[in-house]
Formats: structure tokens, sequence, C-alpha cells
């Protein structure tokens, strides 16, 4: 169920799941706060490179960010309006980052491990109330989120253009929005058969 894990044998698929997700919050927070566009392209630059030393190919990397493609181009044209070139290029990459970045770890680490590494974390708040099974899994499932939608997409635009309809946008809504309702469907199968209902 919407486990986007590449299979590997790369240094990334053999470090545990705890440093990497260790590794994208401090780097996330990172890049938050770092205002410089310079060091923003080195870190961009940085995150790219990871990609073929954890043997996943450019065109998995270009995938992630595909879907959010109009996204991009909307929020550079606003932040180049308001706030000059300099600004709106780093907004847009700053974005681009995180999100390769988070596709990173995902492509990298099972779902199953991700979960389980959060789950046993996240234990030292139950006495606070927290459900530590639930909180993991909805976790887990925010940081594919993107991956999902870029892999739906790509699918659906693919089998569109085969057909001639991609131009077509109830050709390409229609099974977005079957996609998503099916994918509402597995989320909520695994959140019963972990028995997480309240």
């Amino acid at each position: 169920m919407l486990d986007l894990y590449s299979p590997g044998r790369s240094v990334l698929h053999r470090t545990r799941p705890a440093p990497k997700m260790l590794g994208l919050m401090v780097a996330a927070t990172l890049l938050f706060l770092n205002q410089s566009l310079l060091i923003t392209i080195i870190a961009t630059t940085g995150i790219l490179l990871l990609y073929p030393i954890a043997q996943l190919s450019p065109k998995q990397a270009i995938t992630q960010v595909r879907p959010l493609l109009w996204v991009f181009i909307l929020f550079f044209a606003i932040q180049w309006y308001f706030s000059g070139i300099e600004l709106a290029a780093y907004v847009v990459l700053r974005l681009a980052a995180l999100i390769w970045l988070a596709s990173l770890v995902t492509l990298t680490t099972r779902s199953s491990d991700m979960i389980d590494t959060m789950t046993r974390a996240l234990h030292v708040f139950k006495p606070l109330g927290v459900n530590p099974e639930k909180v993991s899994l909805a976790i887990s499932l925010a940081l594919r989120f993107i991956p999902v939608l870029a892999q739906i997409t790509t699918e659906v635009r693919e089998a569109q253009k085969v057909r001639g309809l991609e131009r077509s946008v109830i050709a390409v809504a229609m099974p977005m929005a079957i996609r998503a309702i099916k994918m509402a469907d597995e989320i909520s199968d695994a959140i019963d058969s972990r028995g997480y209902r309240s």
C-alpha cells in the first residue's frame, strides 16, 4: 500500500530509517532557515547528486517534481512580480529541494520500516496521551503524498497520451480522480488493518 520503495543495494538503501529521517528533518530545517540563493543552489545540487548514489535514475528525480511544475511557475511569477527574480528563484528552488529530499527518503526506505521506526521514537510521548501508531502512520502517509501524486499524474498522462487525449482536461482529470479515491480506500484499509480506528 502506497509503498514507493525502489529496491536497491546502495548505501542509502542499507542505511537504517532513523538516521535518514533525522537527516531529512535537520536538512529541511536548515533549508528553511537559510536565506541565501547560492547556498540553496549548492544544497539542491548536493541532494540531486545523492540520487545516482542511491541508484535512482534522473527520470525518477524528475518524476518527483513534474506534477508541481505549474505550481512552481505560479510561485515564481508571483514572487518575481512582488519581490524580484532572485527571491523567486530562491523560493521555487527551496521547495523543489525539499521535495527531492523527502522523495529520496521514501524511495530508499520501505513503508513498514519507516512506520516502525517512528512508532518506537514516539513511544516517549505515550504518557502524554499520544498514540504512537496513529501519529507514525499519519507522518508516513504525509511524506509519501507528493511522490504518490507524482506517480499517479505521470501514469495517467502517459496512458492518455497513447490515446491522443493528453490535452483533454476531462480525460486526464477523471482517471486521476478515480485513482485518488482508490488511494483513499487503500489508506482506510491500512488504518483498519492496523486497528487504528478509535
